[in-house]
């Protein structure tokens, strides 16, 4: 069987000011990743601005905008600029009163391949993101794309494996999580370890349960929170991961990279073949699963 790879990029960033400033930073490094090969680029979670979910505040509704609007017109050039896929993270305006953090995949003509609604949506100290977000109403779609099916989920999605599950069975061939997460500052340094290695454990748990490689881009830095608390301090880490959960690759904790690896693409092939997890499940006793919890 030939071997057929893919070159990928994951713009790893610190929020820069306002959705101009981001776009031109994205611009900037989206072109060296092209220049270096990738043929497929994915974005951090609402990269165009800081992570406003840290308070509820009417005024941030501004930032939402329509799709297709004026992202989507920039980055829609961006990818026929460079012939790359391009996977971006917005707030979307649906409707007045109607909002989703959404997805948006851009093919390498500049073309809208799909999008994705966050599904599951968090409301926890610092991620208030039920006050802004609507749940997502596509559901576990994947996106054809020249570069193939992508399942492509959205942060807190990252902790359920019903999500890339779904995905896996509706043939995506990657799993994408553009993600905003970080620690509290004022944590002791052994609670910050282990939040962010369950973060990294649940994304090789889909790795290895789907047999398929996940990709997650993670924004850095420190952002102070509206409300005078200590704020959120994102620890960065974006990271490639192959289909038996083994790193591919991983970005630093503290600083903007680009983080650049090749995906085997036919790798996924063999191993579902040594460990045919799909194979074996028991679909015929997984009914509960559609209760909110087995009293």
């Amino acid at each position: 069987m030939k071997k057929t790879t893919l070159p990928v990029a994951l713009i790893q960033e610190r929020n820069h000011g306002d959705a101009d400033a981001n776009l031109s930073v994205i611009e900037a490094r989206i072109a060296e990743a092209a220049k270096r090969g990738a043929r497929l680029v994915l974005l951090q979670e609402l990269h165009n601005g800081p992570y406003f979910c840290q308070h509820e505040s009417v005024s941030e509704f501004d930032l939402a905008e329509t799709i297709p609007g004026p992202s989507t017109e920039r980055l829609g050039k961006l990818a026929k600029q460079h012939g790359v896929v391009l996977v971006s993270s917005l707030f979307e305006k649906r409707a007045t009163g109607l909002y989703h953090n959404t997805a948006v995949v851009f093919e390498k003509d500049g073309s809208t391949a799909g999008k994705y609604r966050k599904m599951h949506i968090p409301d926890d100290p610092g991620f208030y993101e039920k006050f802004y977000f609507t749940p997502g109403d596509i559901g576990f779609e994947p996106i054809d794309t020249s570069v193939g099916r992508l399942g492509v989920m959205v942060c807190w999605d990252q902790w359920y494996p019903e999500g890339a599950r779904l995905m896996a069975l509706a043939g995506a061939e990657l799993l994408l999580y553009p993600t905003a997460i970080g620690w509290d500052p004022e944590d002791e340094q052994a609670e910050k370890d282990r939040q962010r290695n369950a973060w990294i454990l649940s994304h090789r748990g889909h790795a290895v349960a789907n047999g398929l490689p996940v990709l997650s881009c993670n924004r850095i830095g420190h952002e102070a929170s509206p409300l005078g608390t200590s704020g959120i301090q994102f620890w960065g880490s974006s990271h490639v991961l192959g289909p038996q959960g083994e790193f591919l690759a991983e970005a630093n904790q503290n600083e903007p990279e680009i983080l650049l690896c090749e995906v085997d693409m036919e790798r996924s092939e063999h191993v579902r073949r040594i460990w045919p997890f799909l194979r074996d499940r028991r679909i015929d006793a997984y009914g509960d699963l559609l209760k909110r919890y087995r009293d």
